[in-house]
Parts: C-alpha cells; sequence; structure tokens
C-alpha cells in the first residue's frame, strides 16, 4: 500500500478533524481504506503458516472503523487517526463476544507502527479465568514468560492499569502475583513505519505476531468458565 499517503493523509486528518474536511477528502480515504484491506487480507493469510485458528477470518470484519463513538467521550471529535485492526478467531474481536487473543496492529499520522497480541481488558469473569490459570498453571506461564522470541519483540506483558494490591483471593506471596495484578494480558511494541518499504509491511507483522504466539498459545489454554459465557 501506499504508506506514505496514508500517513499524510492521518497527519492531516489529525489537524482537520471535522467531518467537513473528512467529506471533501473521502476520495483519499475510499482508496486508502481498500490498499489496508488489501494488507489485512494478505496478513490473514501469513498467519496461517502458524496459526491455523486464523484461517477463515473475515478481513473486513477484522478492520476497525475510523469513525469514533463519542456518546460518552468528552472528545467530539468524529474521527480516528489511525488505520487499525484485530484478528481473531471467529471474526470476534470484542472480549464480551469471547473471542479471546488478538492479533492487533495500527497505523497513525506521525508514521508510528503499534503491534501487539494476547488478551486486553477482558471482562471480570475471564480475567478472573485467566488469572486462576496463572497460579494453576505456574509453570507454563513462567516457560512463557521465558520465550526468547516474544521476550526480544515485546520484553515483559503490558502493565497499563495494573493494579496496587493483589486481587482479592489471590495468595501475595505468590511468586507471579505482580502478573497476577495484570488487568490486560497483552504484549505490546512500537516501530518506526518503513515509508519507503510498502512491500515489507505484511512481513514485519507476521514476524511481530507469531513472536508472541507463545502467549496467544497459553491463553487458549486457559479454562472457560460458565460465568464467562452468560
Amino acid at each position: 500500500m501506499h504508506l506514505r499517503d496514508l500517513t499524510q493523509f492521518l497527519s492531516e486528518l489529525s489537524e482537520n478533524n471535522t467531518r467537513p474536511w473528512f467529506i471533501m477528502n473521502k476520495p483519499r480515504y475510499d482508496i486508502l481504506r481498500e490498499e489496508f484491506l488489501a494488507v489485512v487480507t494478505e496478513l490473514i493469510r501469513e498467519l496461517t503458516t502458524f496459526d491455523r485458528q486464523i484461517a477463515g477470518v473475515d478481513p473486513k470484519k477484522a478492520m476497525f472503523r475510523i469513525n469514533r463513538d463519542i456518546r460518552f467521550s468528552n472528545d467530539k471529535t468524529p474521527y480516528k487517526t489511525r488505520f487499525s485492526a484485530g484478528i481473531t478467531p471467529n471474526n470476534k474481536r470484542r472480549p464480551s463476544e469471547g473471542g479471546g487473543s488478538t492479533y492487533y496492529f495500527q497505523i497513525d499520522g506521525n508514521g508510528t507502527l503499534g503491534l501487539g497480541a494476547g488478551e486486553y481488558l477482558p471482562p471480570a469473569a475471564r480475567l478472573k479465568a485467566i488469572r486462576e490459570h496463572v497460579v494453576n498453571d505456574a509453570p507454563g506461564f513462567a516457560k512463557m514468560l521465558k520465550n526468547k522470541h516474544l521476550r526480544a519483540t515485546y520484553g515483559d506483558l503490558l502493565d497499563e492499569d495494573k493494579l496496587q494490591r493483589p486481587p482479592k483471593g489471590f495468595d501475595p506471596a505468590h511468586p507471579h502475583i505482580e502478573h497476577i495484578k495484570l488487568k490486560s494480558f497483552f504484549v505490546w511494541t512500537e516501530l518506526p513505519l518503513k515509508v519507503n518499504d510498502p512491500d515489507e509491511l505484511v512481513p514485519r507483522l507476521a514476524r511481530g505476531f507469531e513472536d508472541a504466539f507463545a502467549l496467544v498459545t497459553w491463553l487458549r489454554g486457559v479454562p472457560h468458565t460458565n460465568e464467562e459465557n452468560e
């Protein structure tokens, strides 16, 4: 895809985040979105080489809309200033749908490529199940954290919104208590976008997501509870 055109469009959108500007530039957006769809389609194909559960994902359903939900936000700007996609088995991107681990990436107007995988802010019942799995599968969790590919690309799990105290019912002395405090079991990294090498985008994303596969696999082993399915 034309990455330079994409970052230019998103940069201008961030400075002119209004409906009139977007309507005037809608033809540009439509072309870029079709190109982004081609990227997501190719990426899904690449991911199936190591993750068969991704086979059959609809690339259109993986792409996020550019319109913001402003109903409950103080920020009333109508559009997101990034292109993004979340690839999850069965096209279930939302935690409430039981989608599980997601491969997510985004491109912004500053030329930053963000990518990550895992479960970001899962619902309470699911989060409790993951935490309990950390306790019940402590050796497997420790092995996953030490995976050389995961650590080289992402480091540790994302500690955004981490609890100050252990959650109720969990032993403060547990060796993984700092991870049990997490609200997300997700890895994340940001890289400069190579705008002059668009053919490298999909292979680069595929490599990054494969490096996170140890986490994705471990999370798929978390037992689902009746409470989660309600």
